[in-house]
């Protein structure tokens, strides 16, 4: 085997990989559309929202700029 079979290995840990992160971050974006698209946003969507970002960033699957980039986004349409 050598090292094709650990080319193919790679394959198969990196698809699963791939579609783990399409969930958290469509479950990321989906808590920040539910926020953005409401006038009046909910103390508790909030939260849910920052925790969810938190955890994504906390996996390594966004950078930690980019979940402060938009958890500032959230906090500001919130005051407004």
């Amino acid at each position: 085997m050598g090292a094709k079979g650990s080319v193919f290995k790679r394959v198969r840990q990196s698809k699963k990989a791939n579609i783990l992160n399409n969930h958290y971050k469509s479950m990321m974006k989906s808590a920040i559309k539910k926020i953005s698209l409401n006038k009046e946003v909910d103390q508790q969507d909030l939260n849910k929202a920052i925790s969810v970002i938190d955890k994504v960033c906390g996996k390594g699957i966004i950078h930690k700029n980019r979940a402060a980039r938009y958890k500032s986004k959230l906090y500001k349409h919130s005051t407004n």
